[in-house]
């Protein structure tokens, strides 16, 4: 049994939260997310804090009570602090350039790849081989990284391709005569 939802979620200085019957709006110094709340949970604002629990002892109420606090904890995070996270390009010839909201890429094919950014992420390029991308929704920035690395994942005999910054390629091989 998770043991998530027993955990409050401590909101940080300059962020509040305000919730209804079917909405918990979280806002901060970055800018503010809504969650859809279930009618299985009890949510209270208690002293600064968010506390969570399951209505009644059913599996389903337990795990979205766990779910509903580990999002609304990304949620504070992400209004006081955002999320970041870095792409690396590796390859001969392999550019990006930031144009506004959308990420000009040269990927090896026959055609640039224009990758245009959805509202609340926003784009950086420090250098050719660089791509950050920022936002409050910790969701949408992890997602908008796995659609610009689909473009071209590393490859596993040189390594060429998008990849995340930390993430570590394993290389093959290649056959032997």
């Amino acid at each position: 049994m998770s043991r998530v939802a027993k955990n409050p979620v401590v909101l940080p200085a300059g962020v509040e939260a305000k919730f209804t019957a079917d909405e918990l709006v979280i806002k901060g110094s970055l800018g503010q997310l809504a969650l859809a709340l279930n009618s299985e949970v009890d949510v209270r604002l208690e002293e600064g804090a968010l506390k969570f629990a399951a209505k009644n002892e059913s599996k389903f109420s337990r795990a979205m009570s766990g779910t509903l606090r580990a999002l609304a904890a990304n949620a504070a995070t992400g209004v006081s602090k955002g999320f970041e996270r870095k792409l690396q390009l590796v390859g001969v010839g392999y550019r990006a350039q930031a144009a506004g909201d959308t990420l000009n890429l040269t990927l090896g094919f026959s055609h640039p790849v224009a990758h245009k950014m959805p509202e609340g992420v926003k784009v950086e390029t420090p250098s050719q081989t660089e791509v950050i991308l920022k936002g409050v929704d910790k969701q949408q920035v992890g997602q908008v990284a796995a659609e610009i690395r689909a473009y071209r994942a590393p490859e596993p005999y040189k390594g060429k391709g998008v990849r995340y910054a930390d993430e570590r390629v394993v290389l093959k091989e290649t056959k032997k005569k």
